[in-house]
């Protein structure tokens, strides 16, 4: 066979294991998990870490204002040194909505050895432990709750012990408006469950590892027992490092994909997914270069000579590579289309996965580019020259 064609049939053995031995990462059905009502319902503090967020604050902080929660409940919004009036805003919301206590506090600049959004919750947790609440939900600015949302965390999580979660996490359905938000936004959900599959991470015994930051509630005493968030301060990947401080300490951790919770940050622009993106791919990889040289060969071997190989094979007249190289590209589709009907959108779009695959290709290597001139992760203004990724387990 050719060179052409031995790629292809590479392409088609890896992903021939990836739809099978990956965890079944691209199946969409790991939701939160139904149990009955709790006989007392713990108290909870939501923390929510808000830098410059007065474009979606008006959207998200009512709907937790507004939580039907049986229990004691009350939310600590840290601001985090904003200049668009995120804390004012939340006050006035505040008197406005009603609905469960509000405070807002700002605890300043970061000081040296912590990314911004971790010494806000830093402060934010350490306010929330002074009432001694059992939970705490970590959740972001732009994200919206229905109002049963906290309930149904606080039931998943269960009792403390054997059959309880110390944390539940829920993948917020991202804003799909935009072309590209379209394009880009369904096959970053896919990627993270590809890298961190679901169904691991909830296994009793697994080693993998994950959250999604938008929406962790977490047990205070697991927080305790994991020196969160001083042990991972410095992460920029923070939620990946939570999950893993937790099941380090040996508690038990959930992630799956939300049916209630939602951001509201608009994304429309190529330019705004890929700041997002690339802000952190490069400390994914532990700002190794030969892990970087690594992921970009295997990007190419897995998405892009799929479609490659079955257009070279047909012009070629080598029936071997075309038939592989269709295989693998039909398996790659397959495999998306569970994510794009969670995500509403057209099955049309499952074939360009490898245009998009490229697309983050280049936000990885655009990641490591800026990491190398001394940009680092940049977000809101700040610049981290050298974060660290989320820790090894």
């Amino acid at each position: 066979m050719s060179a052409v064609a031995w790629i292809a049939v590479g392409s088609l053995v890896v992903w021939v294991w990836l739809l099978l031995g990956q965890g079944f990462f691209w199946r969409t059905d790991q939701r939160l998990p139904r149990r009955g009502d709790p006989e007392r319902w713990p108290s909870v503090t939501v923390v929510v870490p808000a830098r410059d967020e007065a474009e979606v604050l008006p959207v998200s902080l009512p709907s937790l204002l507004a939580q039907d929660y049986p229990g004691h409940a009350e939310i600590i919004l840290v601001d985090d040194c904003s200049g668009d009036g995120t804390g004012e805003l939340a006050r006035a919301l505040s008197a406005r909505c009603g609905g469960l206590p509000l405070t807002v506090v700002a605890p300043g600049e970061p000081e040296p050895g912590w990314t911004g959004k971790l010494w806000a919750l830093r402060h934010g947790m350490a306010l929330a432990r002074q009432g001694e609440p059992e939970f705490l939900l970590l959740t972001d600015a732009d994200i919206a709750h229905e109002p049963d949302s906290l309930r149904e965390l606080v039931a998943a999580a269960g009792t403390e012990g054997e059959d309880g979660f110390d944390l539940v996490s829920q993948m917020a359905r991202l804003r799909v408006t935009s072309v590209w938000e379209r394009l880009v936004v369904p096959a970053f959900v896919y990627f993270f469950a590809q890298l961190y599959p679901f169904r691991r991470v909830n296994g009793k015994r697994s080693r993998t590892a994950a959250a999604a930051g938008g929406c962790v509630l977490l047990r205070t005493r697991a927080a305790e027992r994991a020196r969160v968030p001083e042990s991972i301060r410095q992460a920029v990947i923070d939620d990946v490092s939570l999950a893993r401080a937790v099941r380090r300490s040996g508690g038990r951790i959930w992630l799956g994909l939300a049916d209630r919770v939602d951001s509201v940050r608009p994304s429309p622009r190529l330019a705004d997914l890929w700041r997002m993106v690339a802000r952190s791919a490069y400390a994914q990889l532990r700002h190794s270069p030969w892990l970087l040289a690594g992921t970009v060969l295997g990007l190419g071997l897995v998405y892009v000579a799929p479609p490659v190989t079955l257009v070279a094979g047909l012009l070629t007249g080598e029936p071997v590579a075309a038939t592989a190289g269709g295989a693998a590209w039909a398996v790659m589709a397959g495999t998306y289309l569970p994510m794009l009907g969670y995500y509403r959108q057209s099955s049309w779009l499952a074939p360009l996965l490898p245009f998009t695959a490229v697309l983050y290709l280049l936000m990885t290597v655009d990641s490591a580019v800026r990491h190398h001139r001394g940009r680092g992760a940049a977000w809101k203004g700040r610049t981290y020259a050298r974060p660290e990724a989320a820790p090894e387990s």
